[in-house]
């Protein structure tokens, strides 16, 4: 069974990183070779998948295109840029990496990784010429901090549905809390693996056009207009957590919060679909 299970993983790898597949089709095949290979009934087979498909977006759709709306509103308003702004004058010069690893930390969160990298990656630049520091380091550095909370914190969808197949759905703070601290010990670790790059300089194709992104940066924030105030930019990620939290503080079985109006408040706007629309709504001031 389990020399089955390695054979599908591998079979997702190469089908994706070697042979360019489209990780939905991937995923779609997968399921049926594993289907096959644990000798399902094969009239089964399609409805155990479609089943299993609907049932997963049963509980996670709408969570998933509240929050993948709130980050692209975030990203296209600048509000990435202001957060980033806000751990600069934060942490100061003192510590490039980490002040880039915590960047991409909070970013991911309502902003998927890969669009994180490409919005921030003028900011970094300019970062390792202001701080001379080396490129390579920096980009490290963006890149685990960017992929530790993508993996780890919810709203994202990756963990949302991990906590849907471990029967978590209901429980996404206690998800949200403990990924927090999981996520940080992966940033922690690349930042380190970062500062072992501080004096390597990029090298191959591109690396001459790196010396130009430091002016790319000011033409970027220049592009957004006004940037939104710290407080707009921060609210519709950090309230609909907050109210997940105390939604399932409040659900505990020692009942912290008592069984009164307060309990059925914070029950009602701490489950996911109602906190995520309140960061909707306070995304839509931006």
């Amino acid at each position: 069974l389990v020399l089955i299970l390695i054979g599908v993983i591998a079979f997702i790898v190469l089908a994706t990183s070697r042979f360019k597949l489209h990780p939905f089709l991937t995923l779609i095949l997968a399921a049926f070779i594993a289907a096959f290979a644990y000798g399902l009934p094969s009239s089964t087979i399609a409805k155990t998948i479609t089943s299993g498909f609907g049932g997963i977006l049963g509980y996670i759709g709408l969570v998933i295109v509240l929050g993948t709306i709130i980050g692209t509103i975030l990203e296209k308003s600048g509000a990435a840029i202001t957060m980033a702004n806000c751990v600069i004058k934060l942490l100061g010069k003192r510590f490039p990496t980490l002040t880039m690893s915590l960047i991409g930390y909070i970013v991911s969160i309502p902003v998927f990784c890969d669009s994180g990298f490409v919005i921030l990656n003028s900011l970094k630049q300019s970062m390792a010429n202001r701080m001379k520091v080396s490129s390579v380091s920096m980009s490290v550095a963006l890149a685990t901090g960017l992929y530790a909370t993508h993996t780890f914190v919810p709203p994202t969808p990756g963990p949302i549905a991990a906590a849907g197949n471990l029967g978590l759905e209901s429980n996404l703070g206690l998800v949200i809390l403990v990924g927090i601290f999981v996520a940080a010990v992966a940033a922690l670790a690349g930042m380190l693996w970062a500062n072992r790059f501080a004096n390597i300089e990029p090298d191959g194709e591109g690396a001459d056009e790196l010396k130009t992104q430091n002016e790319d940066y000011e033409a970027l924030k220049q592009s957004y207009g006004a940037l939104p105030s710290p407080f707009k930019a921060f609210a519709p990620i950090f309230v609909p957590i907050l109210l997940i939290c105390f939604g399932s503080i409040a659900g505990f079985p020692s009942a912290p919060l008592g069984k009164e109006t307060l309990y059925d408040a914070l029950v009602f706007l701490g489950q996911p679909v109602n906190a995520l629309l309140i960061g909707l709504f306070l995304s839509l001031l931006l």
